[in-house]
């Protein structure tokens, strides 16, 4: 009997030092830097938004966010880094539009839904089309009578393909019966060099184009959202044009499956204080974008029916994979 106690708390303090270190780890978050993952390149204005918004949250966190640009696959590449990431709360993702797509689009081996903890939405996107300022395209009209009269012959450049503008612009298209020629890059930064440089007809981008505009080296010939932007109040918008849509494409931050609880709602708090700050505000500001809120709750549910709702998208795009 004395042998069996003996070798019960022999057990019992081999575990104590565990459980204390695990409360610690939640107490203590983050110990570290926090590395966050964004979907596009480098001066692009979703680079320069989420890196003030990165220096905000780290003032709070206490420590710093990195942000690490991941380029390309359509802006997907954070989210997959996640699946290969320890679930601890020290590397998050941007998390576009584009995700809620990739099954449909392309084989892979996880779930956008169940696979990534949700922990804030944080923005979204000002969209719109632009040509170069000497086009003889001068306004939609004339973007149209051109499609129509050169099928497959307007050269139009997008974020990457399967991204929002890509998708958005070719329903446009869908819906006017026109068709287009489409040439993705890699971000808005490689993009507003081709547009003002005269390699592409056309770009449709978010609104990070704003100083080529101002620069009088572009045209904007329509915006995506709701209502008219103030900063290019003379382009109507596509509703006004006839045409039904509306697209914004919120976007935010998410962290790998299984992250704990609590240190989702740590990251969550402080991401949430950091959007708040007025030179977040001023940042989005320049690109026409605002603070969009929602709650790691909230975003997940918006992820659930955004990933129902892509899927219609891609099937009446003709997109879907085989199979």
């Amino acid at each position: 009997m004395r042998r069996r106690h003996l070798v019960q708390l022999a057990a019992a303090s081999l575990a104590a030092p565990a459980i204390h270190s695990f409360a610690q780890s939640a107490t203590t978050f983050p110990a570290k830097p926090i590395k966050l993952v964004i979907a596009f390149p480098a001066g692009g204005p979703t680079d320069i938004t989420m890196r003030q918004l990165a220096d905000n949250a780290g003032k709070i966190l206490g420590q710093q966010v990195v942000v690490e640009n991941k380029p390309g696959a359509g802006g997907t590449l954070p989210a997959q880094q996640l699946q290969s990431s320890a679930a601890d709360g020290y590397t998050v993702a941007q998390i576009p539009l584009g995700v809620f797509r990739l099954p449909y689009t392309t084989k892979i081996s996880w779930d956008p839904v169940k696979d990534i903890s949700y922990v804030i939405n944080v923005t979204g996107y000002a969209f719109g089309i632009v040509v170069p300022n000497d086009s003889p395209i001068k306004n939609w009209a004339d973007f149209v009578a051109y499609a129509k009269a050169n099928p497959g012959k307007l050269s139009y450049g997008s974020t990457g393909t399967l991204t929002s503008p890509h998708l958005t612009t070719e329903l446009i298209a869908q819906q006017l019966g026109i068709q287009l020629n489409h040439i993705p890059f890699k971000g808005s930064a490689d993009l507003a060099v081709a547009i003002s440089g005269g390699h592409i007809m056309a770009a449709a981008d978010s609104t990070g184009f704003a100083p080529l505009v101002q620069a009088g080296k572009i045209r904007v010939l329509n915006t995506w959202g709701e209502k008219r932007l103030d900063k290019f109040a003379d382009a109507p918008t596509l509703k006004e044009l006839g045409i039904n849509i509306v697209q914004n494409s919120p976007f935010g931050i998410g962290a790998p499956r299984g992250t704990p609880t609590d240190v989702v709602a740590k990251l969550h708090d402080a991401f949430k204080k950091a959007m708040e700050d007025p030179s977040y505000v001023a940042a989005l500001a320049r690109y026409d974008m605002l603070p969009m809120y929602m709650s790691s709750s909230a975003y997940t549910k918006f992820a659930q029916d955004t990933f129902a709702t892509e899927k219609a998208l891609v099937e009446k795009l003709g997109l879907a994979k085989p199979g």
